[in-house]
C-alpha cells in the first residue's frame, strides 16, 4: 500500500447535504481497499482562474493509504462525477 494525496474542488452551487454526501461517497470508495489518515474540508474558496464560467469552489484534501487499484477506481468515479469540476490525486512522498 502506497501514500496518495487527493485533492477536489466540488462546485459552490452544491446544497450543504449534497457536498457531504460526496465527500462520503469519495471516503467510501477511498476505504474499500484503503485507509484513510487524514480528511479536511477546506470549505469554500475562490479559484485561482475561472473554471466552466465558475469563479468558487469548495476544497477537500484526503491522505490516504491504499493499493493503485482503489486509486484507479477513486480517479474513474471522479472524472464521471458531475458535482466535481476538478480534481488531483499524487502520491505522497513523505
Amino acid at each position: 500500500m502506497r501514500k496518495y494525496e487527493v485533492m477536489y474542488i466540488i462546485r459552490p452551487d452544491v446544497e450543504q447535504e449534497a457536498v457531504q454526501a460526496t465527500v462520503d461517497k469519495f471516503q467510501g470508495i477511498i476505504q474499500n481497499g484503503g485507509e484513510i489518515t487524514k480528511q479536511d474540508v477546506l470549505g469554500k474558496r475562490r479559484l485561482a482562474y475561472e473554471i466552466n464560467k465558475v469563479r468558487d469552489g469548495i476544497y477537500v484534501l484526503v491522505n490516504f493509504t491504499a493499493t493503485p487499484e482503489v486509486v484507479a477506481e477513486l480517479e474513474r468515479i471522479l472524472k464521471i462525477s458531475d458535482e466535481v469540476i476538478r480534481y488531483l490525486i499524487t502520491k505522497d512522498v513523505a
